[in-house]
């Protein structure tokens, strides 16, 4: 019964966060430029923040199993309650980019945090093998659900207060207070977890020596986070505030019918790791992360290929039908080949690497986004290099099979 509990409340904090991240995402570049930024300006805060995430989450889930899933999931809750104040607070860009780099806050509606890392541990230590990969299809399902109502909620927030006489900037600045209070909700969420999520301490070799809080499993993870580190690269190129502002511009696009794009996007994303389960139970972890990967980022390249928004918006909601299928895929398979001592370190070491890779992208994006003759390259870059990403992983890792799979 406890672990019933605690699982509800580990996805019921799921929903709140990813609907706080879908909620700011389509509005933060747009009220960061209202405040003054230009894109180059824009793209940097973003890197800080990217970058300050992953110094901190690298700190925290690298310590979880021995400092404490619980504790390490409230600290993770105050620094998003924290960054969301200051952003509401200031427009200062100098406490902006201090914020962003210790605080916890999302440009790109994607998860961001320790919280993604150590949740999945405490999932699989309350769950059976053979219910790991289902249970974090629902896990990023229900996720993706709330990014999606949380970008059209958001979205159409700032254009309803718009429309009622607020002006831009203390429209996006509301939808930036919601922020802040969701991470106040997360706090009570965590506080009502049980300790089944800890390590039980007889799992824990006390003989072996760390790295990270790695031991025996270290080479498999290095290798699988420097190739998540690129695919992350890849995808810092597009964060969902990007490509907002991309259509924004291109088309002219507001921020009402960006929030309604976004939210079938992350339907669809959502529905496409659902699906990912019972392709996995028939060719097997990697095989669906890198099959489905390909088309999906060969669809990205084509967006800004399209002549018209109808067709633009056409594209990329078909890339997102099938562009998660290797989320849950991923993270179940990252779990199933470490020790059970070495789950929160080894998917924080991963999300790490994501995060380095995903922080350094964005600065890029901002400069090309400044140069007309360059504004379509996000696209075509962030898919080459995702590609290159899901060819080596199929390389390295086909013959590595998770437990369930040498059945």
């Amino acid at each position: 019964m406890t672990h019933r509990r605690d699982v509800g409340l580990l996805f019921s904090a799921r929903i709140i966060r990813l609907f706080c991240y879908g909620f700011l995402s389509v509005v933060l570049a747009l009220y960061l430029a209202e405040t003054g930024l230009d894109e180059k300006q824009i793209g940097l805060l973003f890197t800080l923040t990217l970058a300050g995430d992953a110094g901190i989450s690298l700190w925290l889930t690298t310590s979880a199993d021995r400092f404490g899933r619980k504790r390490t999931l409230l600290l993770g809750a105050l620094l998003m309650l924290g960054a969301g104040v200051v952003f509401v607070l200031t427009n200062n860009v100098i406490v902006l980019m201090a914020a962003a780099i210790i605080g916890v806050i999302s440009p790109s509606g994607n998860e961001i945090g320790p919280f993604l890392s150590v949740e999945q541990a405490g999932l699989t230590e309350l769950l059976p093998n053979e219910s790991r990969t289902h249970t974090f299809a629902w896990y990023n399902l229900v996720g993706s659900f709330a990014t999606a109502t949380g970008a059209l909620s958001g979205g159409w927030l700032a254009e309803g207060l718009q429309a009622g006489g607020s002006p831009e900037l203390e429209a996006y600045r509301t939808v930036l207070m919601g922020y802040a209070i969701g991470g106040l909700l997360l706090v009570f969420l965590f506080l009502a977890l049980s300790r089944q999520i800890e390590v039980d301490a007889g799992q824990q070799p006390a003989s072996e020596q760390r790295v990270l809080g790695l031991h025996r499993s270290r080479g498999v993870l290095f290798k699988l986070s420097a190739l998540f580190a690129l695919d992350a690269f890849a995808g810092g190129l597009i964060v969902q505030s990007m490509i907002a502002y991309w259509f924004h511009v291109r088309f002219g696009v507001d921020s009402g019918l960006l929030g309604s794009v976004f939210f079938g996007a992350n339907v669809l994303a959502g529905v496409s790791a659902l699906l990912a389960v019972t392709l996995a139970r028939s060719i097997g972890l990697i095989n669906t992360m890198v099959f489905t990967h390909i088309p999906s980022n060969i669809l990205l390249i084509l967006v800004p290929l399209m002549p018209a928004l109808p067709l633009a918006i056409g594209l990329l909601l078909l890339r997102f039908s099938i562009s998660q299928m290797d989320v849950p895929t991923r993270q179940s398979y990252t779990m199933a080949v470490v020790a059970a001592d070495e789950r929160s370190a080894a998917s924080g070491v991963t999300a790490i690497a994501r995060s380095v890779g995903a922080s350094l992208s964005p600065a890029l994006t901002g400069l090309l986004l400044s140069m007309p003759a360059l504004f379509d390259v996000p696209f075509f870059l962030a898919g080459g290099l995702k590609i290159a990403y899901d060819l080596l992983l199929f390389k390295e890792f086909r013959s590595v099979k998770p437990p369930e799979e040498n059945d």
